[in-house]
């Protein structure tokens, strides 16, 4: 489905990331990965994507500095002489993001959620203009329509996600497009660190009573790079979302 293209995952040294540039590779994709700290992930996760028959060029990065973000679009042109897929996955929960917490911890919420894929896309859809080709898929989140006191920041750059999503799709129409997907509590991250109370309570306003499995995300991120979705552009696609309550 996706041999010999060239794929960047931003964030991919663990969890949705990683589980996403592997399926990429599984089905003969050249990738770019990028991490900010996880150095031992990123390789671990390069490794088996040239076991499963992809190229892999890793790439250090914090995407909130323009010149890194320029400097992940322009490693993957000199290195396989295009970009066919942009897959903005880069960005975390910050702990202390509530409606009455630290200013300084809402401004790195949103560096990290929102102006990082802005940096990144930014120069990814410079490519895309060129070639007259590419596909964005960016991760926002179910708080991306569902007000968060608690995670407030956070909450807000992922709607911004989708929101700017509807932009680029618009941007890229013509010859390309761009969607994201939210999905609900995924197993991985601050998930499998969460307190036991309340990963229950979360599981139980959840309608199938699971967390999402990064595989399942991957899933999805491939169908909206591929070729089957070439009629579904600037949509925000929700997996298991927790929203719907019981």
């Amino acid at each position: 489905m996706f041999k010999d293209k060239v794929v960047i995952v931003t964030g991919a040294s663990s969890g949705i990331g990683a589980e996403t540039a592997l399926a990429f590779a599984k089905e003969g994709a050249n990738l770019v990965i990028t991490y900010k700290d996880n150095k031992t992930g990123a390789e671990e996760i390069a490794s088996k994507i040239i076991e499963a028959g992809g190229g892999a060029v890793i790439v250090q990065a914090d995407l909130t500095i323009d010149s890194d973000a320029k400097n992940v679009i322009e490693r993957a042109k000199q290195e396989f002489g295009k970009i066919d897929v942009l897959v903005n996955n880069a960005g975390r929960y910050i702990d202390g993001d509530e409606w009455n917490g630290d200013c300084e911890i809402w401004t790195q919420s949103l560096l990290q959620n929102l102006v990082s894929v802005m940096s990144v896309s930014r120069y990814a859809i410079e490519i895309f203009q060129q070639q007259k080709s590419g596909v964005i898929v960016s991760i926002s989140s179910r708080y991306s329509t569902d007000g968060q006191y608690d995670a407030l920041a956070y909450a807000a750059a992922k709607a911004g996600v989708a929101n700017i999503t509807q932009a680029y799709a618009k941007l890229l129409a013509p010859f390309g497009r761009a969607n994201a997907v939210s999905p609900g509590a995924v197993n991985t991250g601050y998930w499998l660190r969460a307190p036991k109370e309340e990963l229950e309570k979360n599981l139980a306003n959840i309608p199938s009573g699971k967390l999402v499995e990064p595989g399942e995300v991957a899933e999805k991120v491939l169908f909206l790079a591929s070729d089957e979705s070439l009629d579904i552009n600037g949509q925000n696609i929700f997996i298991n979302n927790n929203n719907i309550i019981k």
